[in-house]
């Protein structure tokens, strides 16, 4: 073979390797921006499933009615003030007082539900400074301030913010009820009875036979 021949070679051989360098290089090239669309689209659908997972919890329905255990809400309207009585997140001793109510409809007697009042829920818990704890019919005023409360401002909060406690149609009606204030018998609306320490209200409705409550065991309440 000549020198001139085998110089051709030579060069035809140096630049086919070039080129399955170069191809080598672009297909490095091609995989490695594969590999960077992929990194990117996995990472934009794990922030939006996470934006997806968030915006369930915080819409749960199951957690967002108050109901007798009152699961929590994430609504600030569903647990605002009810006429000027706040739910706050921890207890007040500052004006501490209970009573007892006990309710008859239709000669039967009606227990007030358990945590009347308190949203124990994980999502905002809070507590009215109006509440019960039981279904004894003791209810329980901590207040940070010193005020005159009414038994309306407890129906109130009963009534409004937590419904599927099971709140009477009955209390929402003025006629055909007989209530009493420690034994006497009490003239005028039942809403406006002061809410004072060891009070003992008996309401009845429909049911004339009643006695009214004269002595509760407050167990150093």
């Amino acid at each position: 073979m000549s020198k001139q021949r085998t110089t051709a070679v030579s060069k035809r051989s140096k630049r086919q390797e070039r080129r399955e360098e170069e191809r080598r290089q672009e297909q490095k090239r091609q995989q490695k921006r594969r590999n960077t669309l992929i990194i990117v689209a996995v990472a934009a659908l794990a922030i939006v499933a996470g934006v997806g997972i968030i915006f369930l919890m915080t819409r749960s329905p199951a957690s967002n009615q108050p109901t007798g255990a009152n699961a929590g809400t994430t609504s600030p309207a569903a647990f605002a003030p009810v006429n000027g009585v706040s739910c706050d997140s921890g207890e007040h001793y500052d004006y501490h007082h209970h009573i007892h109510v006990s309710v008859y409809i239709d000669g039967q007697p009606t227990a007030i539900p358990q945590n009347v009042g308190v949203n124990s829920g994980p999502l905002n818990p809070c507590l009215y400074w109006i509440h019960t704890h039981d279904s004894s019919g003791v209810v329980h005023i901590e207040s940070p301030v010193q005020r005159t409360y009414t038994l309306g401002n407890f129906f109130d909060i009963w009534s409004q913010r937590f419904t599927q406690s099971g709140y009477p149609a009955q209390l929402g009606v003025a006629s055909g009820w007989q209530v009493y204030v420690n034994g006497q018998l009490y003239k005028g609306s039942f809403r406006n009875i002061p809410m004072d320490d060891h009070t003992l209200v008996t309401m009845a409705y429909n049911s004339p036979s009643v006695k009214p409550e004269t002595v509760y065991n407050w167990n150093g309440l």
